[in-house]
């Protein structure tokens, strides 16, 4: 997700981004320790994402 897209989400969208992102990154790791991943930089984006939406969360939560 870029920027632009995360700042046009809501509060509730973001907590449900949030929690996807968090599920996805779980199987990433368990697919990485089986030697069963694809994309391995797919781990390092799903964390900056996830990290993105935590700061705009904490942004609209303090305005």
């Amino acid at each position: 997700m870029k920027k632009q897209e995360i700042k046009k989400l809501t509060k509730d969208q973001i907590f449900k981004n949030i929690d996807k992102l968090k599920k996805d990154l779980f199987n990433l790791r368990f697919q990485k320790v089986n030697s069963q991943i694809t994309n391995p930089a797919k781990i390092a984006e799903t964390k900056k994402t996830i990290a993105r939406l935590k700061t705009v969360l904490k942004g609209k939560h303090n305005a």
